[in-house]
């Protein structure tokens, strides 16, 4: 779920970084994907809301359970619809980061492009970490690893999610989707679907029953370190050129817990194709002349 979250959104990935600050060296592990991405990771499709009959003083009968295509259905609906969606093909979202753990706070920026560029830049603790993918290329830069181009199923998960449209491409990545009931979360009651990615993982992704919103996503990550799931609660959801997107998420998991709040975002911005691409590595120091 880029800024969300999507990923969105976006969105995100593991960052397991020693940083330095006021003096001290603090070990972070911390996780984030496409900020639209996981945010806004997500199902879809478009489904009108149930219209409730007049009470005329009859007992309604009682609504009947969706299916998980209703409800992925619905979703889309609720966030503007594929149409509004297709009227966008660019996204830049910044906002800020806190880890009350650490007492550590910073800043969140992505750059998205359709069809499937995308650029995360988090600043904390005097550090800077990097992730892109030009559609082609998906890398990193961070101060413990460098930079590096990632490979295997981490490639792969940024690669999905640097599709811009992802939360109306969501069958394309999703093998089988299973509703299992319905469920609390927070004050609302979700229906939570077991989505099966093209990949193999399960995922869990809960929607409200009364806005269609996801609300609360449960995903899986691919780091060099291995596979690690990351919960991500949706929450502040506005509306934004004609699609609504959540301004906060709130992402933990077993290494890390920390706040994602969007305060600016911009849609149909101008960027260059080589904005995304992998940054070229320092040249190879010369030997010095004799």
């Amino acid at each position: 779920m880029l800024p969300w979250v999507r990923t969105s959104w976006w969105v995100s990935k593991l960052l397991r970084e020693s940083v330095s600050r006021e003096g001290r060296l603090l070990k972070m592990k911390t996780n984030w994907t496409k900020i639209f991405a996981v945010m806004l990771a997500s199902a879809t499709l478009s489904f009108a809301v149930l219209a409730q009959a007049p009470d005329n003083g009859t007992q309604k009968p009682a609504a009947a359970t969706p299916s998980a295509d209703q409800i992925l259905d619905k979703y889309v609906a609720a966030i503007g619809g594929e149409a509004a969606w297709h009227k966008l093909n660019s996204r830049i979202a910044k906002g800020t980061i806190e880890i009350p753990a650490m007492s550590l706070s910073g800043t969140v920026e992505s750059h998205e492009k359709a069809p499937n560029s995308m650029l995360v830049v988090v600043n904390l603790g005097g550090a800077a970490f990097q992730r892109g993918c030009d559609g082609t290329t998906a890398w990193s830069d961070d101060p413990q690893n460098g930079l590096r181009t990632e490979t295997g199923a981490e490639a792969d998960d940024s690669k999905r999610q640097s599709d811009f449209y992802h939360q109306v491409n969501m069958r394309k990545y999703y093998s089988k989707w299973n509703l299992t009931g319905t469920e609390k979360i927070g004050d609302h009651d979700a229906y939570a679907v077991e989505a099966t990615s093209t990949a193999g993982d399960m995922d869990k992704l809960y929607f409200d029953t009364q806005t269609g919103l996801l609300v609360r996503a449960i995903t899986t990550v691919h780091t060099p370190q291995g596979a690690m799931v990351i919960q991500s609660d949706l929450s502040d959801y506005r509306d934004t050129d004609g699609i609504k997107l959540p301004f906060t998420v709130h992402q933990s998991s077993a290494q890390s817990d920390y706040t994602l709040k969007f305060t600016e975002v911009k849609h149909n911005v101008q960027f260059a194709d080589s904005q995304f691409a992998k940054p070229a590595t320092e040249p190879a120091a010369q030997p010095a002349a004799h």
